[in-house]
């Protein structure tokens, strides 16, 4: 039987707040990132670990980040998209409802490897309880100086905001998610 890597633990009491996240690994990622690589080792891992997209296309996520410019003089921003407008679709919404944490920590090791200093989660704004539910992550995230600025003492500092949309299945395209 596979292992289930992102709900490994969704089904712990609690595992939404900070702490008990953190209890169970939380925030590994973020930390032996920002102690202990470089934005390009990361990138390195990343490609080595074989992680795809899960969109349809499963694409390599590590030769996509391989694929920018470097951020030199240049603002980037990372964008997640949580719409989830695909009829019939729910993965994303199950994982924010239930691991919001993973999804931060996901998003702040990522955004280290690419140079992001503010970033967005794009979610529907259908799923304002889901919304909610993220924002007090974030929040808790902001208060255990997991977000912000001087990341774990780290020099890097990032900004993370939800960013609730229309909802449309023509966001799953990416100049019409931004353009939303």
């Amino acid at each position: 039987m596979a292992k289930k890597l992102l709900l490994e633990h969704a089904d712990v009491p609690g595992i939404a707040s900070y702490e008990v996240y953190r209890k169970h690994g939380g925030y590994a990622s973020v930390e032996k990132a920002l102690k202990t690589m470089s934005p390009d080792e990361v990138v390195e891992e990343v490609k080595k670990s074989g992680l795809r997209g899960r969109g349809g296309a499963g694409f390599p996520t590590g030769m996509k980040w391989s694929f920018l410019a470097k951020p030199e003089g240049v603002e980037r921003h990372l964008v997640c998209n949580a719409d989830e407008s695909e009829p019939g679709t729910f993965k994303d919404r199950y994982l924010m409802e239930k691991i919001p944490h993973l999804l931060i920590e996901g998003m702040i090791t990522s955004s280290y490897a690419l140079g992001a200093r503010r970033s967005y989660i794009y979610i529907r704004g259908e799923f304002m309880y889901v919304l909610r539910i993220l924002e007090k992550a974030i929040a808790e995230a902001y208060a255990n100086g997991m977000l912000g600025k001087n990341i774990l003492g780290s020099g890097y500092d990032l900004d993370l905001v939800v960013a609730p949309g229309g909802g449309a299945y023509i966001c799953g395209e990416e100049t019409a998610l931004l353009e939303s």
